[in-house]
């Protein structure tokens, strides 16, 4: 799965020129916690978030009244204030690449350029929909976690023998295991009962951490 598969195409800008009280304002009408910065032509210079916008105000122990806040923050523009340093991914990246960079430097969003211009964004909340949706936690089945030898054809083995009990294997994802040769599988298989499964990685000589029903 890609980027693209997942970003949001087009999302809420603001420009560098615009105050921090129109991007609180964007922010809160679209029920959004950052926004990308863009020119005139649509090139991607900053991002701003909501974390951006409590640090330009002024501190709680103010003597301001709220007129007066709001028109310092009405003369504060977003290019002050946004982050200009972004962290940027592409349409044609991979989804498990953009997580890993979120990961790598703390941050919740990757705005999604081509040639500089913004086209798209993709947020920890798209990916969590693309966990959820490599792992199909809304079907059911067997699940299970089994550590297998990290030998060719280990899968393919326990993919047949799943086979020819007429059941199918509806996610699979596998992961590093505690050494080198092995490695951690998480499968979730329907038509075939929990017993069954068990049997059957057992057969192939994994060693099963966790089965259950779900």
């Amino acid at each position: 799965m890609l980027v693209k598969d997942v970003m949001t195409v087009n999302p809420v800008t603001i420009g560098p020129d615009a105050s921090v009280l129109e991007a609180r304002e964007t922010m809160t009408r679209n029920k959004i916690n950052k926004l990308p910065v863009v020119d005139r032509s649509g090139a991607l210079v900053g991002i701003i978030t909501n974390n951006d916008l409590a640090k330009a105000s002024p501190s709680a122990a103010t003597s301001l009244d709220m007129f007066e806040l709001g028109y310092l923050l009405s003369k504060l523009s977003v290019e002050k204030t946004m982050v200009k340093s972004v962290k940027t991914t592409t349409a044609d990246q991979t989804v498990e690449e953009a997580a890993r960079l979120m990961n790598d430097y703390g941050i919740s969003a990757l705005p999604v350029v081509k040639e500089n211009l913004l086209i798209g964004i993709v947020t920890e909340s798209d990916l969590f929909s693309t966990f959820i949706d490599m792992f199909n936690t809304r079907a059911s089945g067997v699940r299970a976690v089994a550590v297998v030898n990290e030998i060719p054809g280990e899968l393919a083995k326990i993919a047949a023998a799943i086979a020819e009990k007429n059941a199918n294997i509806v996610s699979l994802v596998t992961s590093d295991a505690c050494d080198s040769k092995h490695r951690t599988v998480t499968l979730k298989v329907s038509g075939i009962s929990k017993d069954e499964l068990q049997s059957l990685l057992e057969a192939n000589c994994a060693e099963i951490k966790d089965i259950r029903s779900v």
